[in-house]
């Protein structure tokens, strides 16, 4: 069998006969690898052979439509993920760090679905052994739920062919492999290939698919991009090592919206979820406090009130230092800029620190206002009132613009028991005239300043 060296981007497929240091496709630097590549036609796998049928052309007004078969995993911020359920036939994809609970999710979820249905686990990089010893741990025992250690793509499709599984849990991708192809497991045409033979035994045999992705130190799923364009549904598991939070956050689905996200806490036990995330974010809050400000943020369809803290405070350095955690740094560059230019406040020769509390990330505008008071608090020296919940865009010149589902935010801060909430001045006219929270709306940030600071 002739082969050559080729060098592909781990990113975007993109191959190359000679090495680059950047690529020209997806312009991502020290990219590419190499590989040894078939000049012969790549062969259909003799597992998938049988099982896929030739399709066919139809009119569009011949295509029946059906509401999708969904299936319960009965863990409510999971199914929330998800759009309402797992899919009939559909392919998730779920990436995060090395301990962040991927595979403690799925022996959860694989023991939930196995009550009922048919279950298989396949492992390629735990034995059996470590296996039944985590799910001792988490009091996992069922006999619907079938385990298997194999990396061999072909002899994974035959037995899930022999055991028709309605769950399949793949764990990890990275470590799959297709024997007609020279490259090793792991590079960017292996997890191609394999992600794609899954894909198609999916649809062939109407079953859902969860497969386990390895993250890059830059944070994203590793292997090609077109790995996320082969499957349905992508989701990242985020959270810090240190802290118990973890948070499932969606950024492709074909069966429900994007932009969802799901709060866990780990436990002894396994994942719990966090059917009030609102209470967790904001329940340490004191009275008064100096630099944190309560903001209302719209994550997927759910509003949710996270808790910012600023500290500011004189550089002994040459240079000022800006950071932030949860938040945007950018984004904060720029809103410090705007209350120097426009409140005439010297932050020039001070570090300015933002955390959003929880571990969570914040990346709406809605969200520019709270990040001002707080830093302007901790600057002036002068405590926020903690009854009042910051919402609001920040424009270049410190106008406040107008934000999407207020109401919605509203409606939360209110369950949550706050008494105020600053708003665009634009946005209070379309609010409804019964709510109980007391309405404030502003046109520029001093103007937010003079309600929230007394």
């Amino acid at each position: 069998m002739a082969t050559k060296t080729v060098f592909t981007c781990q990113h975007c497929g993109y191959q190359s006969p000679k090495w680059l240091g950047r690529c020209p496709e997806c312009a991502q630097w020290n990219s590419l690898i190499e590989e040894l590549y078939n000049d012969t036609p790549d062969k259909r796998s003799s597992s998938l052979s049988d099982i896929v049928s030739a399709s066919s052309i139809q009119r569009l007004s011949q295509v029946e439509t059906k509401d999708y078969m969904r299936t319960s995993t009965n863990i409510g911020e999971l199914d929330r993920v998800l759009g309402g359920g797992l899919v009939k036939g559909s392919v998730v994809l779920i990436g995060g760090e090395p301990g962040i609970g991927k595979s403690t999710l799925m022996l959860q979820v694989s023991h939930i679905i196995s009550s009922k249905k048919k279950v298989l686990y396949i492992s390629g990089e735990e034995s059996l052994r470590q296996l039944k010893l985590r799910a001792d741990r988490l009091n996992i025992s069922s006999e619907n739920l079938y385990m298997l250690n194999e990396t061999n793509i072909d002899l994974i499709t035959n037995h899930i062919k022999q055991l028709r599984p309605d769950l399949v849990v793949i764990d990890s991708v990275q470590i799959l492999y297709n024997p007609l192809l020279s490259q090793t497991p792991g590079s960017v045409t292996q997890i191609r290939e394999s992600a794609g033979a899954l894909t198609v035994l999916a649809k062939a045999l109407d079953i859902s698919i969860f497969i386990i992705g390895h993250i890059t130190k830059e944070g994203f799923i590793a292997g090609p991009k077109v790995l996320e364009h082969i499957v349905d549904c992508v989701i990242y598991f985020e959270g810090e090592k240190q802290s118990s939070f973890r948070i499932l956050r969606v950024i492709k689905n074909r069966f429900g919206p994007t932009n969802e996200i799901g709060i866990f806490s780990m436990t002894a036990g396994g994942l719990a979820e966090i059917k009030d995330p609102s209470g967790i974010f904001i329940s340490n809050r004191l009275d008064r406090m100096l630099g944190t400000a309560i903001m209302a943020m719209i994550e997927g369809t759910r509003p949710l009130l996270l808790e910012v803290q600023a500290l500011v405070s004189r550089s002994n350095f040459g240079m000022s230092r800006q950071r932030s955690t949860g938040f945007d740094l950018n984004r904060m560059i720029l809103l410090v800029a705007v209350i120097e230019k426009n409140l005439g406040l010297n932050l020039a020769n001070h570090d300015v620190f933002l955390n959003v509390v929880g571990g969570a990330r914040v990346d709406e505008p809605a969200c520019d206002l709270a990040a001002c008071a707080a830093i302007i608090s901790s600057f002036k020296e002068q405590p926020l009132s903690q009854d009042t919940v910051v919402i609001g865009e920040v424009g270049l010149t410190a106008e406040v613009r107008s934000v999407s589902q207020v109401q919605a935010r509203i409606n939360e801060a209110q369950r949550m028991g706050f008494a105020k909430a600053i708003i665009p001045e634009a946005d209070s006219k379309s609010l409804h005239a019964n709510s109980k929270i007391k309405i404030i709306g502003v046109e520029s940030v001093k103007q937010a300043l003079d309600e929230i600071i007394r």
